[in-house]
């Protein structure tokens, strides 16, 4: 299916491109996200006449994302979690509770889908988190998890 980005996409392309995705894809991310139109004669014509506009919208959320990570890259949250003798976690450390630190720390709201831990957080110690706030600004923190009963 061909569709039109409004957005610059990583690894897909940028604004008022035209490509060619999956339909399921097209569907159910690009277009109901309204990150790109089916790629009509009516939306090209269209698109093409805001372009600019989406262009400056992009470098605004550019601009924002180099903010957010200039104040929160490399540093370091800390979580107390329940973990067995092995030293394992009872669960994990899900990008939503790890939006929620960012959020109680910094009053920064990052959404959880732009969080990806490198690897699972299943047991105590420093695990390294990438967050992608916008196709070309990705930069990491770190989640120090200890145990809750060692501070009791």
């Amino acid at each position: 299916m061909k569709v039109i980005l409004l957005e610059n996409i990583r690894k897909i392309g940028s604004i008022g491109e035209i490509i060619d995705v999956k339909r399921g894809f097209a569907r159910n991310y690009l277009i109901s996200q309204k990150k790109a139109l089916f790629a009509s004669k009516k939306n090209i014509d269209e698109v093409e006449k805001i372009k600019k506009d989406l262009g400056k919208k992009d470098q605004e959320k550019k601009k924002l994302a180099k903010e957010i990570s200039e104040k929160i890259q490399n540093k370091i949250f800390n979580i107390r979690k329940l973990s067995t003798e092995n030293k394992e976690l009872y669960g994990s450390v899900k990008p939503t509770e790890i939006s929620k630190l960012i959020m109680n720390e910094y009053k920064i709201e990052i959404n959880s889908a732009y969080i990806q831990p490198i690897k699972e957080i299943k047991s105590l110690g420093k695990f390294k988190v990438l967050i992608s706030l916008h196709s070309e600004i990705q930069f990491s923190i770190f989640i120090n998890v200890t145990a809750e009963e060692d501070k009791n």
